[in-house]
């Protein structure tokens, strides 16, 4: 391993930590389950205390789906019904620990748009801009869908990208799908981190 690959990252002014998705759907015993996606709880709950620690921004982005969204599969979908408005599934994991302060970005609320990015038809990137944030810390599930899409956005619009790889887990509806996200996303320019080597 480069050391490069090992250093540090201090978290400072201009950093903002986006949790992606981290609803009761996407939870053993929801309706679109994630395998161990119920783990980044406690993770993302330390990375909370950091970022708050710090004063630095909290967002946490959700799926929030109208009732007849096309990624259902009885709209022709690849997904069963998930997250639909104001639902039970729709909640943010019930351990999860948001501050007052955390912003909550909606996404996927068009019938005919997947959503998968947080930034996809969302104030996302004005937020970010409004309190000058250029590094996001991003993690959640699924790795490989709307963490994947949301990394992609982000690097798209110009924002550093560090990865969280402790604090996110993939669907895999084929079994190398999280591991090629994870590829994907830092062939792009992410930086993959985990929580011990922050600061």
């Amino acid at each position: 391993m480069e050391p490069a690959d090992i250093q540090k990252v201090s978290i400072t002014k201009g950093d903002a930590l986006i949790i992606v998705d981290v609803q009761e759907d996407f939870l053993p015993g929801g309706n679109l389950p994630v395998s161990e996606g119920d783990q980044v709880v406690p993770v993302f709950n330390r990375y909370i205390d950091l970022f708050q620690d710090k004063g630095l921004p909290v967002y946490a982005t959700r799926d929030w789906h109208p009732a007849r969204h096309s990624s259902f599969k009885e709209q022709g979908g690849p997904w069963p019904k998930h997250c639909v408005v104001g639902s039970e599934g729709a909640k943010f994991a019930k351990g999860l620990k948001l501050p007052a302060s955390a912003v909550t970005i909606s996404a996927g609320t068009e019938l005919d748009a997947d959503g998968y990015s947080g930034f996809e038809g969302t104030d996302l990137d004005q937020r970010l801009r409004a309190q000058g944030t250029h590094r996001l810390f991003i993690g959640g599930l699924a790795t490989d869908v709307c963490v994947l899409h949301t990394v992609r956005g982000a690097l798209k619009l110009g924002y550093k990208v560090f990865l969280l790889t402790d604090a996110s887990r993939a669907v895999n509806l084929q079994p190398e799908n999280g591991s090629r996200a994870v590829a994907e996303m830092t062939n792009l320019g992410a930086r993959p981190v985990t929580l011990d080597l922050l600061d």
